[in-house]
């Protein structure tokens, strides 16, 4: 079998400059590299990709642990990763966790063993100090933020995009407002329920419900709530697809949009777009993007994502 030293002796050059020709280092004279080249291909050689990370001592892969695959919002974030990664000759893999903290401990592990050369992190189970210790053996950047240094973050100030969005619905008239969450024991839902609390003061028990995640969810949702002896008159939903089962739900029922129920939802997505709905737009895709040139860049520099909401016709 043919190896880098067969290489160099063919073409009539160093193993170094072979070496450097694998890792597409710029300095190799145009002669030399397309010998290189040419007689790889005559001899099919096809090098040991171990091999090269090992010489220079990267993969140029980035793992992501990623809660669902089948998430519109995580979805954003995966493709603003990627868009980066694809730029940069970057792999991406995915690491699908399920809110698993045994599952993200063996991630974490992996870029222990040198499999990654960082770790982006979209959503967590563990707490800081769990993943803090990995953070010697690799890039770590979170979607959110953490006040810890050895570690980057591109998030955005999610509490204060909830409390814009219960404000513009008080302005707009409204004091029985109900809203979903996805996971009950989420930061994010402790952080909606908080600004909930500041903006409208106690929350009703009943205005409240978790594990929304989809159109047939926020569907169920409008029609559990819309069955309330005291109805609420609007909806903030944790989704653009959640939103749009609950503007289903208000249609099917002959509820009119937003004169008898308004409802805002999250992330700007398509079927947001298309009914038409209010939406609160995080800029996920970008917090991706950056999180990963955070990773590139070996940063642990804390970029904040402004989030902006869009008016349409559903408030």
């Amino acid at each position: 079998m043919t190896n880098i030293k067969d290489i160099a002796r063919l073409a009539g050059v160093s193993v170094s400059t072979v070496s450097r020709v694998l890792n597409n280092y710029k300095y190799v004279a145009n002669d030399k590299r397309e010998t290189v080249l040419k007689v790889m291909e005559e001899f099919k050689y096809t090098p040991n990709k171990n091999a090269i990370d090992l010489i220079r001592g990267e993969t140029r892969t980035i793992g992501v642990i990623l809660p669902y695959n089948n998430n519109p919002a995580f979805d954003q974030l995966l493709n603003g990763i990627l868009n980066i990664a694809l730029e940069n000759d970057y792999l991406i893999t995915v690491l699908p966790s399920k809110y698993s903290k045994e599952k993200e401990k063996e991630y974490l592990q992996k870029l222990k063993s040198k499999l990654f050369d960082g770790i982006i992190i979209t959503s967590r189970a563990n707490d800081w100090e769990t993943i803090l210790p990995y953070c010697e053996y690799g890039s770590i950047v979170s979607c959110e933020y953490t006040q810890h240094t050895e570690i980057g973050c591109s998030y955005m100030d999610r509490y204060s995009s909830f409390l814009d969005a219960f404000q513009l619905l008080k302005n707009k008239g409204h004091r029985a407002v109900a809203f979903t969450t996805a996971r009950l024991e989420s930061n994010s839902t402790k952080q909606m329920i908080a600004a909930y609390n500041e903006i409208f003061g106690e929350l009703p028990p009943d205005y409240h419900i978790s594990d929304c995640h989809c159109l047939e969810d926020g569907y169920g949702a409008a029609k559990q709530f819309l069955q309330l002896p005291e109805k609420p008159t609007a909806i903030y939903a944790n989704g653009d697809e959640v939103a749009g089962g609950m503007y289903l739900y208000a249609k099917s029922q002959a509820i009119k949009v937003p004169a008898d129920l308004a409802i805002i939802g999250q992330e700007n997505q398509p079927v947001g777009i298309s009914l038409g709905l209010s939406t609160v737009d995080h800029q996920l895709t970008k917090i991706g993007e950056q999180a990963c040139s955070l990773v590139i860049k070996k940063s642990r520099e804390k970029v904040k994502i402004p989030y902006r909401i869009v008016e349409r016709g559903s408030v």
